[in-house]
């Protein structure tokens, strides 16, 4: 489990970015990076990186599911994401 702390960092990070999307937008179809400097760091999508939505792990994240791959092959094996189970041959 990753600390309260970073996921709520992370979050707020999203909640940045979207705040100042359309402006970074404009801004960029301007040319003004004086003006793209200006804005906060955290409002670029590139800082932003990818949790479990439920451990909040960083490493092995698989987009399609949203989940780490500890989470992930947890849930397959009980059965709990639909369409998926363990691979027997």
């Amino acid at each position: 489990m990753a600390k309260e702390s970073m996921k709520a960092r992370e979050r707020k990070r999203e909640r940045t970015v979207e705040k100042y999307a359309e402006k970074r937008k404009a801004l960029k179809e301007a040319g003004d990076f004086v003006g793209l400097q200006k804005l906060p760091k955290n409002a670029s999508p590139v800082r932003l990186h990818n949790r479990c939505n439920l451990t909040g792990r960083p490493r092995g994240y698989m987009r399609q599911f949203g989940l780490s791959r500890v989470t992930f092959r947890e849930m397959a094996s009980n059965g709990l994401i639909p369409g998926v189970k363990k691979a027997s041959w």
